[in-house]
Order: structure tokens, then C-alpha cells, then sequence
């Protein structure tokens, strides 16, 4: 189906995983993780940022109801959303790192523009 990747995980566990993805990224700002990860965990990063944008209720409820830190939401709606006030779209960056060590997967980094 085209429209997302499935990663080689469950339903629930996939969902889970790009909810810690796009967690960590407005926490910290840059993770490291494979290609196919960071390519989806980049949509909804993207979509996060366009509901803090918006700014009102029932996007900051819609952003809680998908991130698992309400100290992140805080921290979406007031400072990460100041930076792009500006910008409409294209929030994220991904910067290739080379191939793992292990299983040679591609490594990038994933981080906030």
C-alpha cells in the first residue's frame, strides 16, 4: 500500500515506535536512527509542528493524544513553533551518516531545521 512503510514491525508496535521517534526529536532537537525510520518519523514531526502552529485547544489536545510527554507539547507549542512562524513546511532535516556497523542499515541523522 503505497502511503507509509511498515518497517518490519506490527501495527502497534510501529505506531508505538514513531511516537518515541517524533517524541525524542522535539525533545532533543536531533536523533540518530535508520533511513526508513527517520523518512516516516518525518511526517508526523512535520504534521506536530503545523498543529503548534495552529496554536488553539483543540490542536495542543490532537498533539497530546499523539506525543507521550506533555512537558514536550509545552515545549512544541511555546519555543520549538517560535522558530517557524515564518516557514510553511520543511521543518525537519535528514543528514546521511553512513551504513551501521552491525547490519549495515543507513544511519542519519534526523533533526530540526
Amino acid at each position: 500500500m503505497p502511503g507509509y512503510r511498515k518497517l518490519g514491525r506490527p501495527t502497534a508496535h510501529r505506531k508505538a515506535m514513531l511516537r518515541n521517534l517524533v517524541t525524542d526529536l522535539l525533545r532533543e532537537g536531533r536523533i540518530t536512527t535508520t533511513e526508513h525510520r527517520a523518512k516516516e518519523a518525518r511526517r508526523m514531526a512535520e504534521k506536530m509542528i503545523t498543529l503548534g502552529k495552529r496554536g488553539d485547544l483543540h490542536a495542543r489536545r490532537q498533539a497530546l493524544a499523539y506525543i507521550y510527554d506533555e512537558d514536550v507539547v509545552t515545549k512544541l507549542f511555546e519555543q520549538i513553533v517560535a522558530k517557524y512562524e515564518d516557514r510553511n513546511g520543511g521543518y525537519t532535516r535528514i543528514l546521511k551518516l553512513g551504513p551501521r556497523q552491525g547490519d549495515g542499515a543507513e544511519e542519519v541523522f534526523l533533526e530540526l531545521v
